[in-house]
């Protein structure tokens, strides 16, 4: 694996073929997409760590989506790349859809895990609460860290899959507390993008109990996509791509190989 510094972002680059470019969520980083990486063979996968998360630095400017999408659009023009798959999970997916309905001719195709269109009303000063606590420093991102772990895996994952709870709790403690603060408000300030324009295939995936991505607001949203699909995974939270990764290879590999049947 190859890591480079573009932009400011850490990013890795691995692989030949159709670029896809990772989009990690809320606390993660590059890592979110590690354990999928067997089903990506094919691509030129591009995982940065977003503005201010993991190892890539804070911009001048707060932190927002559209900021976010600005910064993506410029790593795609520095690695000279017209057009990409997206793959996103959680916030990243908020960002996903603004990258996909303002820059329309940069996306093929769109694989959205844990997604959303944008906080509910009713979460948005929690989620601005926890930008406060974040700054508070290292004890408070373990406490946050924990209350994760706690609130946003499955219950099978904490009976039966400790290095998952593991890896949650050390994605978010790793984080910076302002770089994370930031990250909670722009989550928390997002808006829905208009997706009943986007026109790409899109695969959506969440899990049964994820409470983040619930399945009923999925479907919903999925219904607002033409033509996308949806996929509920069984005993599985909202961090998909470590609770359940061999569903998700799967159903990448059906997703990807349908698109080239269709191409």
């Amino acid at each position: 694996m190859t890591t480079q510094c573009i932009n400011g972002l850490a990013v890795e680059i691995d692989g030949e073929g159709e670029a896809l470019l990772c989009i990690h969520g809320l606390g993660g980083s590059s890592n979110t997409w590690t354990p999928l990486l067997a089903a990506l063979s094919g691509f030129k996968v591009i995982r940065p760590d977003l503005p201010g998360s993991a190892r890539s630095a804070l911009l001048q400017q707060p932190l927002s989506i559209e900021r976010y999408v600005a910064a993506l659009d410029g790593l795609l023009g520095s690695l000279k790349i017209e057009s990409v798959h997206v793959m996103a999970y959680s916030l990243g997916t908020i960002v996903a859809q603004h990258l996909t309905v303002s820059h329309p001719d940069k996306v093929k195709s769109l694989a959205l895990f844990g997604p959303l269109v944008a906080p509910p009303e009713a979460a948005r000063p929690n989620i601005t609460a926890r930008a406060a606590l974040a700054r508070s420093g290292a004890a408070a991102m373990q406490e946050i860290a924990d209350a994760i772990v706690k609130g946003a895996t499955s219950k099978e994952t904490k009976d039966q899959q400790p290095a998952v709870l593991a890896l949650v709790r050390e994605s978010v403690m790793r984080q910076s507390p302002e770089g994370y603060a930031q990250s909670c408000e722009a989550l928390a300030s997002a808006q829905s993008a208009a997706i009943e324009q986007i026109e790409v295939p899109a695969l959506l995936v969440t899990g049964d109990q994820d409470g983040v991505a619930p399945p009923v607001n999925v479907s919903a949203m999925a219904s607002r996509i033409p033509g996308s699909r949806h996929v509920v995974f069984d005993n599985c939270g909202h961090w998909t791509t470590f609770e359940k990764p061999q569903r998700c290879m799967q159903e990448l590999e059906q997703f990807y190989a349908s698109l080239k049947l269709t191409s």
